[in-house]
C-alpha cells in the first residue's frame, strides 16, 4: 500500500495568510515529548488550582485508532499518531506474542479549537513487535514541519499544515535495524539544523539527520540492542554534549561530529534504557526498571563523568532507589520524584539515593508491575496522569503526597499489560490539556475561571 495524505476539502482552500498564521507556534504549545523544553514544565499562569465538580470541561473529543504516542500541539493544530489493523487481523496470544499483524500507521492532524480533522497521513506498517497496539514515539513540531518515527523504524517528515511528505528515512533498510521487541520508540531530537535518533544497526545507534533533507550527516555507535530512551543535548562539565543512553552504557558525543567523548557500561536487562535523563546541575540521572538508579557527576576539566551513587542489583520487587519503567523522573531542589517498578510512587534525595517516602495513590492505586503516572509541573505543584485515566493535582516535597484534586477524564482502554492501562503521556498547552488512549483524543478546559 502507498502512503496517502487526506486533506479536508475547506483546509485545502486556506489563504496564504491564514496558513503562515496557523503554522505560528504559541509560547504556550506543547510542541514535543515532554513540552517546550522538554523538561516537564507546563510554564502557563490562570489554571484552575481545583477541579469542579464532575471533573474539568469536555471541549472536544475525535475518534482515533491505537497507540502510545502522546499528542503535541503547535500552531494551532493537534498532532497524534496512531494505528489501525484489519478486523481479521491476528490476535497475539500475550503481550510478548510477536506474530506479524497487518495495518497501518497514521498521522493525524486537528484543528486546536474544535477537533475537526484537517488531514491525516498513513502508510502500511505490518507489526512484529510485542505491546502491538500503536506508535510510540510523540510527534515532534518545528518549523512548519513535524517529525514523526513509527513503531518498525519509519522516520517521516510531514508539512505540518498539510499533511505532505518532505522526506523519509527507514531504518530497517538504510541502517539494518533489527527491531527491538518493543518497537523503535526513542523520542527524536531537533538541535540547530540536526535532527537526532536513536536508530539501531552497526554502528548507527545514534544517528543525526539533517532536519530539512533527511541527508545523513554522522553516525556513531554499536550496541546489540538501541533500547527506547530519547536523546538529550546537555552542558556538562563545561560543554555541550549528545547524551545517548543505549541498552549497554550511557555515552556522551559531540553533537556537531558524533565523536565518542566518554562511556559509561551499564548493561540493561531486556535491554529496558527508556526513561529520559534527567539533569541536575552537573549531574545526570537515570533510572530503568530491572537495574535501579544511576547518578554522574561532571566535572570542568575532566573527560568523563564520576559514579555518584548507583543502585546495588536485587529483584524487580526488591528495590531500593527508583526503579521506572517509562515514566520521567522529575527532580527538584534535591529530590527525585517518580513511579517505582510495582507503582510506588517514591521520593529519594538526589545526593545519595535515599528513599524519604512512597504512595501508591497516583499510579495504580496498589502494587502492580509498571504500575505509572506521568509527572508535570505547573507553578507550585504538579500535574500527574495515572495509568486509570485520571489527572491529579498534587503537591510533592520531601514531607510527603499531598493530594489537592483528582477526576477521572478518560477510560483506561489498553489491556496489553494484563490490565486495563493508558499509557500515553497528556500535552498541555493554551489552558488546556489533551489527552488519547486507544478510542478517543479528548480536549478539556483547566484555565481558571
Amino acid at each position: 500500500m502507498k502512503p496517502r495524505v487526506t486533506l479536508c476539502a475547506w483546509a485545502a482552500g486556506l489563504s496564504l495568510i491564514g496558513l503562515a498564521f496557523a503554522q505560528r507556534l504559541s509560547a504556550a504549545d506543547w510542541p514535543q515529548w515532554l513540552g517546550p523544553e522538554r523538561d516537564s514544565v507546563w510554564h502557563e499562569s490562570g489554571i484552575l488550582e481545583r477541579f469542579p465538580e464532575g471533573g474539568p470541561i469536555r471541549l472536544w473529543r475525535a475518534e482515533i485508532g491505537a497507540g502510545f504516542s502522546g499528542p503535541s500541539v503547535a500552531g494551532g493544530k493537534v498532532y497524534v499518531s496512531d494505528r489501525i489493523v484489519p478486523q481479521n487481523a491476528p490476535k497475539p496470544k500475550s503481550a510478548f506474542d510477536t506474530p506479524q499483524i497487518p495495518g497501518m500507521e497514521r498521522v493525524l492532524c486537528f484543528n486546536e479549537a474544535d477537533g475537526t480533522l484537517l488531514w491525516k497521513y498513513s502508510y502500511d506498517c505490518p507489526y512484529t513487535v510485542s505491546y502491538a497496539s500503536g506508535p510510540r514515539a510523540t510527534p515532534l513540531v518545528h518549523q512548519g514541519k513535524v517529525y514523526v518515527l513509527g513503531t518498525m523504524g519509519n522516520l517521516t517528515c510531514l508539512d505540518a499544515a498539510t499533511g505532505s511528505v518532505v522526506w523519509q528515512r527507514d531504518f530497517k533498510a538504510d541502517f539494518g535495524l533489527k527491531v527491538p521487541i518493543w518497537g523503535s520508540s526513542a523520542n527524536p531530537l531537533i538541535d540547530g539544523d540536526r535532527l537526532y535518533c536513536l536508530v539501531g544497526g552497526e554502528g548507527s545507534v545514534a544517528v543525526a539527520f539533517d532536519k530539512n533533507t533527511g541527508k545523513e550527516l554522522w553516525r556513531a555507535l554499536s550496541a546489540k540492542e538501541p533500547g527506547y530512551a530519547p536523546p538529550v543535548i546537555e552542558e556538562l562539565g563545561g560543554r555541550r554534549q549528545l547524551i545517548l543512553w543505549h541498552a549497554e552504557a550511557v555515552n556522551g558525543l559531540d553533537p556537531a561530529t558524533g565523536k565518542l567523548l566518554w562511556t559509561e557500561p551499564w548493561k540493561m536487562n531486556y535491554g529496558m534504557s527508556i526513561p529520559t535523563p534527567r539533569k541536575v546541575g552537573n549531574d545526570l540521572f537515570f533510572t530503568a526498571f530491572y537495574n535501579g538508579s544511576l547518578l554522574l557527576r561532571f566535572t570542568p576539566g575532566q573527560d568523563a563523568p564520576t559514579v555518584v551513587w548507583r543502585t546495588a542489583k536485587m529483584s524487580e520487587r526488591d528495590t531500593t532507589h527508583l526503579n521506572s519503567v517509562m515514566s520521567t523522573p522529575f527532580i527538584e531542589d534535591g529530590y527525585i520524584y517518580g513511579p517505582c517498578s510495582y507503582g510506588q510512587f517514591r521520593c529519594l534525595r538526589e545526593a545519595t539515593g535515599e528513599r524519604l517516602w512512597e504512595t501508591y495513590a497516583p499510579t495504580s492505586g496498589k502494587s502492580d508491575r509498571w504500575g505509572n503516572c506521568f509527572v508535570v509541573k505547573n507553578g507550585g505543584r504538579f500535574f500527574l496522569f495515572s495509568e486509570k485515566g485520571d489527572l491529579i493535582i498534587a503537591r510533592l516535597s520531601p514531607q510527603g503526597y499531598e493530594e489537592i484534586s483528582r477526576a477521572h477524564v478518560i477510560e483506561a482502554s489498553n489491556p496489553d499489560p494484563g490490565r486495563p492501562v493508558v499509557w500515553t503521556h497528556p500535552a498541555f498547552a493554551n489552558h488546556h490539556v489533551y489527552i488519547r488512549n486507544d478510542q478517543e483524543l479528548i480536549c478539556l478546559d483547566l484555565a481558571s475561571k
